[in-house]
C-alpha cells in the first residue's frame, strides 16, 4: 500500500500538497482516502504543465477536460479521480482557484463512502459483509439528497429528507428488508455527526418501521424435534456426516449460522477440547467442544471433508469444494426438517432449542 508521503506532487499544486495531505489526516481521512486524493492532485498538476497553465487558468472547463483525459487514459479508469472534490473545496479555500463547478455529486460521495467504510470497520469492529451493506445504503442515500456535498457539512440532510428517503424505500421493500435500512441508516448519520458532517444528530429523524403484531409464532423446536432432526442426517455419506455435525453445533453449543460458515479446520483445537468462533464484530471466543460434538466432526473430517478444499471446516460436496456460505447452512437445516417430517425452521431457532435444553 503505498503510504501518504510517498505521493510526490510537481508543478504548479507542488506548494499546496504538504498542507492538503495534513488537512486530510486532521479530519480522520483514511490512509488510502490521503493517497487517491493526492494521486489526482498530482494528476491534476501534471494536466496544467501539459497544458501550459498556471492556477488562474484552471476553469470548470479544464476541470471538466481533465476529469474526461483521466476516464480514458487506461482500462481502470473509468470514472472520476477518486478525492477530487476535497481537493477542489481545499483549494478554494485557501483561494488558489477560481470558483468552479464541482464534479458530480456521486464522485464527491465516494470519498465519504471510503471514509465511512473505513470508520465501520476501524472503530465499530463490524463484519465485512455489515460494512457492505451499510456502505451501499448510504450511498443509496446521500446520492438521493439534491446537490449533496460533504465538505460543507452536508446541510441539505434534513429530517425530511431522511423521512422521504425511508417511504420510498418502504413502498417497494419487504418490513424486515425497511428495518435493516433504517438500521443502516441510523449508523451513517450518527458517523456524520460524530465527524462533523452535520452539526445536529439526525438519527432520532429515522422513523420506526411497524411490524406485525399478530404474526404467527415460529414453530417450538423440543427435544423430540432434535433428536428427529440429527436422526435424519444419513451419516452413511459424506454429505450426511457433514450435515450430522452443523446440526450438533446449532442445537448443542448455540451457534449462529454465520459463526458455524465461518469455521476453519485451525479453529478446532482436539487437545484442549476447544473451538474458536468468529462472532460479531470479528470479536473471537473460545468455547468447550463437548463430546458427540468433536465426535461428529472428527467423524466428517476422516471420512467426508475433502482434503483437497479451502481450510473451511464445512465444505460443499461437489466441486468446487469451498467453505459453505452462512445461507448453505441455514438450508441445510431446511433440508433436515423437510426429511423429519417437521414444520420447517430457521437455524435461529436451533438457537433457542440450545438455550432451553
Amino acid at each position: 500500500m503505498t503510504m501518504p508521503k510517498r505521493v510526490r506532487v510537481n508543478g504548479p499544486l507542488e506548494p499546496y500538497a504538504d498542507g492538503f495531505r495534513s488537512e486530510m489526516q486532521r479530519r480522520g481521512y483514511a490512509p488510502w482516502s490521503v493517497v487517491f486524493a493526492l494521486q489526482a492532485m498530482a494528476g491534476l498538476s501534471r494536466w496544467l504543465v501539459a497544458r501550459g497553465l498556471d492556477m488562474a487558468g484552471l476553469t470548470a472547463v479544464e476541470l471538466d477536460l481533465f476529469v474526461r483525459q483521466w476516464r480514458t487514459s487506461g482500462p481502470k479508469r473509468r470514472r472520476a479521480p477518486r478525492g477530487l472534490p476535497v481537493l477542489v473545496s481545499y483549494l478554494r479555500v485557501q483561494d488558489a482557484i477560481p470558483e468552479l463547478v464541482s464534479p458530480p455529486s456521486e464522485d464527491r460521495v465516494d470519498v465519504l463512502l471510503d471514509e465511512y467504510a473505513t470508520f465501520l470497520t476501524d472503530e465499530r469492529g463490524l463484519a465485512e459483509g455489515t460494512v457492505r451493506y451499510y456502505r451501499s445504503t448510504a450511498k443509496r442515500f446521500l446520492i438521493s439528497v439534491p446537490a449533496s456535498t460533504y465538505d460543507a457539512a452536508l446541510p441539505q440532510v434534513t429530517a425530511s429528507a431522511i423521512r422521504s428517503f425511508v417511504i420510498a424505500v418502504s413502498a417497494r421493500r419487504s418490513t424486515g428488508s425497511v428495518k435493516n435500512t433504517v438500521t443502516a441508516l441510523r449508523a451513517l448519520l450518527r458517523f456524520l455527526h460524530v465527524r462533523g458532517y452535520l452539526d445536529d444528530p439526525l438519527a432520532d429523524a429515522v422513523p420506526a418501521v411497524a411490524g406485525w403484531r399478530h404474526r404467527p409464532l415460529p414453530p417450538i423446536v423440543g427435544a423430540g424435534d432434535v433428536a428427529r432432526l440429527l436422526g435424519s442426517c444419513d451419516r452413511r455419506t459424506a454429505t450426511g456426516r457433514r450435515d450430522h455435525a452443523i446440526l450438533l453445533l446449532l442445537t448443542r453449543l448455540g451457534l449462529r449460522t454465520g459463526e458455524v460458515a465461518a469455521l476453519t479446520v485451525d479453529d478446532v483445537d482436539w487437545r484442549a477440547g476447544e473451538i474458536q468462533l468468529r462472532g460479531k464484530g470479528n470479536r473471537y471466543e473460545r468455547l468447550p467442544l463437548p463430546n458427540d460434538v468433536g465426535q461428529a466432526i472428527a467423524d466428517y473430517c476422516r471420512r467426508g471433508r475433502r482434503r483437497d478444499g479451502d481450510r473451511g471446516l464445512f465444505l460443499h460436496a461437489r466441486a468446487p469444494y469451498r467453505a459453505l456460505s452462512s445461507s448453505a447452512v441455514g438450508h441445510i437445516v431446511t433440508r433436515a426438517c423437510e426429511r423429519a417430517g417437521l414444520p420447517r425452521v430457521g437455524a435461529h431457532r436451533l438457537r433457542h432449542a440450545a438455550a432451553d435444553a
